[in-house]
């Protein structure tokens, strides 16, 4: 679809600020360039027409950078279709850990390292009740996805994960959590866990210099309340996939929340959670607005989507097919042009003339990057047809 602004275009707008202001470093201006390339003749493309009416039109190639507002539909669609192959008829849960600001200092300073952590100890936290037979007492698993912005374009570091509602015990059983699977571990106790080993590996990274933890931003960190929230389970395990799709290619801002865009003033929409998810209105200047976008570029390599326990590879690889034995569980695959296809018809994008409907476009040529090719060219190619 096609909006009337987009973060593409404030950015092209904005490039003399980006790389002269000196506030961006090399690695974030490779990244916004790229973005602001996206579906121009930059890049180059293609042109398809069709057989029947002789209409044609340009497509430009998509930039494919993970942070890109206008890419990803078709990597998400596509993403949902190949976890509905693993679900199991169980509950799942979704539960987000969220970082205090008084730690976004850090972040912004060591972002792999920061990030990493968050991860890493949002696992140990669940693998702990997991582990405990007061709790669970079997193997779990986890799919999270990091997020490091708010709504209102601020950096706001947290994991949105999606929890089995079980585990499998060492006989090889599934068992479900308490009160079948109603409810996953108590709320209040799942946020000292997590706030006291988040600290605990923060103070050993300081201990050996990795960081610097101030006495009052550590002394800050303990007196407040952390965030972790878990919500009641899914009413269907396929509307599982479908919300945690919401945020597997989600990026800071998307397009459709763009209201107004001129030369002093970006307008856009955004919730505000503290009030019951109120929609509302800011407005930045286009200078602060793509400095905030910028600061949720990630570092090179790092991965903001992982699995652990019986989701990670080697869990999914062991254990899986086993339990959708036992619950008479039948994968439906998909190979890889089918894959394709039905991601398509998800979008609803058939791929025919949109002049005449009748029949398929057809590719006829590409075009490098630069210039599309001469029009005379294209009209002649379509002729053939």
């Amino acid at each position: 679809m096609r909006w009337q602004f987009s973060v593409n275009e404030i950015i092209r707008q904005q490039w003399n600020y980006i790389t002269g202001s000196g506030k961006f470093n090399s690695f974030k201006i490779k990244h916004l360039s790229a973005i602001s390339k996206c579906r121009t003749a930059a890049l180059g493309g293609h042109v398809d027409a069709c057989s029947d009416c002789g209409f044609y039109k340009y497509s430009y190639n998509s930039c494919g950078n993970r942070h890109c507002p206008t890419c990803g539909s078709l990597k998400r669609e596509t993403w949902i279709l190949k976890q509905e192959e693993k679900l199991l008829k169980i509950p799942y849960f979704h539960v987000v850990f969220t970082l205090p600001h008084e730690l976004n200092r850090l972040c912004l300073q060591h972002p792999r390292l920061m990030y990493g952590l968050l991860f890493r100890t949002s696992w140990q936290t669940l693998k702990a009740f997991a582990d405990d037979p007061k709790f669970l007492g079997a193997k779990s698993g986890m799919t999270a996805v990091l997020h490091t912005w708010g709504q209102n374009l601020s950096l706001h570091p947290h994991l949105h994960c999606i929890v089995p509602g079980g585990g499998l015990t060492k006989s090889g059983k599934w068992i479900t959590t308490r009160s079948q699977g109603k409810y996953l571990y108590p709320k209040k106790t799942l946020r000292q866990v997590f706030k006291r080993k988040f600290m605990a590996a923060l103070k050993e990274l300081a201990a050996s210099n990795t960081i610097v933890l101030s006495d009052e931003v550590r002394e800050r960190c303990y007196r407040k309340k952390w965030v972790v929230y878990a919500k009641r389970p899914f009413a269907r395990p396929q509307d599982v996939i479908e919300y945690l799709g919401r945020y597997t290619h989600k990026t800071a801002i998307s397009n459709y929340r763009l209201k107004a865009v001129s030369n002093d003033l970006i307008t856009f929409s955004y919730k505000d959670y503290k009030n019951g998810g109120i929609k509302k209105e800011m407005q930045l200047h286009p200078t602060e607005f793509v400095r905030r976008f910028a600061l949720h570029i990630l570092p090179h390599g790092f991965a903001r989507m992982r699995h652990f326990g019986l989701l990670s590879s080697r869990g999914k690889a062991t254990y899986l097919p086993d339990i959708q034995a036992d619950m008479n569980i039948v994968p439906f695959k998909l190979n890889k042009e089918e894959l394709r296809q039905a991601a398509l018809n998800r979008l609803k994008r058939s791929g025919n003339c949109p002049c005449c409907g009748s029949v398929k476009m057809v590719e006829i040529c590409h075009f490098p990057r630069g210039e599309p090719p001469d029009e005379v060219d294209v009209i002649r190619a379509v002729l053939k047809l």
